[in-house]
């Protein structure tokens, strides 16, 4: 979901020096719609912190809607019946529905049958049933009502104009749907299928035709005199605040998706005065389509369609098969695109979770960068997300009980969205494409998940099973744990065909003791060898021998930004293994002083001691001792300048 509303958290960029200006361009673009992403559905929860399931409403389970609606644009009210089948879950022997106290109720009606009833203060509609319905028994009723939803408050509902002409849309999330029709809002319940009519003018004042878009497939449009009805339904389960609904004056067009010999629409509905740049952005859609079901499962709703229909607000809403639009950049179509699977196929099952709506929704987006733009945008893309994760020492994907207390940190857009996104490429990394995309796509198709929720152990036992792999110690890490690593590397190559790489990290939170991961060092040979390695990093000071066949001139770490990860030191050493042997440093561990020797003959030009931060503790000319009695415990490093290269020796303060 996505408003153009003022930013309330400002994300630091990195624009790399050899980054060339359309990249840094894209970037920006890029990391604004994030910010409107973020605020916007961190507003829209300001209302969903302070509801309450009703606890009246918890002893059924919705089966089906068919809403009878009728508007016009150019009025802020509404009429109609909603019929709804439900399951008693215990006897009852009334039930309740939401609507807010300002619409009237002027019915209730039970196989035609006339039912009594009252209204409340509380936003509730009580029906007496005729006899106790027994628990598991499947039964209806439908409620006739009317009345102006905007003047409810909730902005739910809303009248207003498009270059002079009327329009009337919804948008319910989170708690909204109350305002326009009687419903159970309780996001643990979704309703199997739904069928709605929308009972309209035909004309608007300048005898514009009006189109009326709602959720599934459209099935008829019948005329009776100066009105039309149009009829749509859909057959899969939706939560309440995603059923929505427009009126107004739309040019449609469509583009078809092939979809593997199995066709269906994508249909926009789009402002006359827009149609033409319309036009010119939503032929994408088909490419972003084609991709995400390439790369997961063909798009939820092919049997129904998907759509984009043009709305009041700046942004947009994901509702189930048809997003609503504020305007057509590309990142919004593939960011409300994405939720179709993240989101409302699958939904996050707390708050805790809502990186498995936000953070995948997140990384989609990044994906389509990766497949439309190339590696080197993909690359600038990611490099951005480190830089915001990494801008604070602390915080965790998975939210604490106290953390879901606060909007901004649920709608955090360092953590769920961006770190999110980043822990799902480094899980992709871990386990490779193949494994990865078959992983997720047996989370989407689980049978215990699939148009229900999930919570994150559900995502991780689905993929361990997927792929054999045990995730735990990741999850730890990286989705429960805080912060992130900085590493320090040194790269000798000790023989021609021998390069020793010793790895050590410090972590920015105390949450996590070590995070275990693949540690990408790329090496650079004089003549333009490229080697790429991807090390197994699982204690300190571990040291990893690799075979090169040629002369390492350069080593560069996360070249492609594949880890999260800051305040990085790699340094080249000296290849030459005598010169190391030559210099001695001793004792090993030490608490006061560390000796050194070398011989005559070797020159020394200086010497710098530095910690696992890369943080100068001394500098100095050769001396043959150190004081390292004011030192921090752990790791210490001595870098030697010498007239025949650099020499690094590790010691151990203790």
């Amino acid at each position: 979901m996505v408003f153009l509303k003022p930013y309330i958290i400002i994300m630091k960029r990195l624009i790399l020096a050899f980054w060339c200006l359309p990249l840094a361009v894209f970037s920006q673009n890029f990391n604004n719609d994030l910010k409107q992403i973020q605020e916007s559905e961190a507003k829209s929860a300001l209302h969903r912190q302070t509801f309450r399931a009703n606890a009246n409403t918890g002893n059924y389970d919705l089966k089906y809607h068919k809403l009878e609606l009728e508007v016009d644009p150019a009025e802020a009210f509404i009429s109609g019946t909603v019929t709804s089948y439900f399951l008693a879950k215990e006897n009852l022997d009334r039930i309740t529905f939401e609507l807010t106290s300002n619409m009237t109720v002027s019915g209730v009606t039970k196989n035609g049958n006339a039912l009594s009833f009252t209204q409340n203060d509380d936003d509730e509609v009580v029906v007496l049933l005729p006899e106790t319905q027994q628990a598991g028994v499947l039964d209806s009723l439908s409620i006739s009502y009317s009345g102006n939803p905007v003047a409810s408050g909730f902005g739910a509902f809303e009248q207003s104009e498009h270059n002079g002409k009327p329009i009337v849309w919804t948008l319910s999330e989170p708690y909204g749907a109350k305002a326009w029709w009687p419903c159970k809002q309780d996001l643990i319940d979704k309703i199997d299928s739904i069928d709605v009519y929308i009972k309209t003018p035909r004309f608007n004042a300048d005898s514009d035709p009006y189109y009326a878009v709602a959720n599934g497939v459209e099935l008829s449009q019948e005329i009776d005199g100066d009105f039309k009805t149009t009829r749509y339904k859909h057959r899969h389960p939706i939560p309440a605040y995603l059923i929505a609904m427009a009126v107004t004056n739309y040019d449609i067009y469509n583009h078809t998706v092939a979809n593997n010999g199995n066709p269906f629409e994508i249909v926009n509905y789009v402002y006359p005065e827009n149609l033409d740049y319309a036009k010119n952005s939503t032929p994408v859609t088909v490419d972003i389509m084609n991709l995400f079901t390439n790369l997961f499962e063909e798009y939820p709703y092919a049997d129904e369609k998907y759509g984009h229909a043009q709305f009041g607000w700046g942004g947009g809403m994901e509702h189930t098969t048809v997003s609503f639009m504020g305007s057509f950049n590309r990142n919004l179509i593939a960011h409300e695109l994405a939720h179709q699977w993240f989101g409302n196929k699958v939904t996050c099952g707390s708050w805790k979770d809502i990186w498995l709506n936000e953070g995948f929704a997140t990384y989609l987006s990044g994906l389509v960068i990766e497949d439309l733009d190339g590696e080197d945008y993909f690359n600038a893309w990611k490099a951005e997300r480190i830089s915001n994760i990494t801008s604070r020492t602390d915080g965790a994907v998975y939210l604490s009980d106290t953390d879901t207390l606060s909007v901004n940190r649920i709608f955090s857009s360092r953590l769920s969205y961006n770190k999110g996104a980043m822990v799902l490429h480094m899980l992709r990394k871990k386990l490779g494409d193949e494994a990865f995309y078959k992983g997720l796509k047996d989370y989407l198709q689980d049978e215990a998940l699939a148009f229900g929720y999930a919570k994150t152990a559900d995502l991780q036992s689905v993929l361990q099973t997927s792929t054999g792999q045990d995730l735990t110690a990741f999850f730890n890490d990286w989705v429960y744990g805080e912060g992130y690593p900085s590493y320090t590397i040194i790269v000798d190559q000790t023989t021609e065909t021998n390069v020793s790489i010793t790895i050590n990290q410090i972590q920015s939170h105390s949450s996590v003791s070590f995070f275990e991961a693949g540690v990408p060092i790329r090496l650079l040979g004089a003549s333009g060898e490229v080697l790429d390695l991807v090390l197994d990093h699982t204690v300190n000071n571990q040291v990893f021998n690799e075979t090169v066949d040629f002369k390492v001139s350069n080593a560069l770490f996360n070249v492609d930004n594949d880890i999260i990860s800051n305040n990085n030191n790699l340094t080249l050493g000296v290849s030459d293994s005598q010169i190391q042997n030559d210099i001695q440093v001793y004792p090993n561990p030490s608490n006061h002083i560390v000796y050194l020797e070398k011989p005559a003959a070797l020159q020394v030009h200086g010497i710098r001691v530095y910690n696992a931060l890369g943080q100068t503790l001394s500098t100095s000319n050769w001396v043959h001792q150190l004081d390292v009695s004011s030192y921090a415990n752990g790791l210490l490093f001595i870098k030697i300048q010498t007239n025949k290269g650099v020499v690094y020796k590790t010691i151990i303060k203790n």
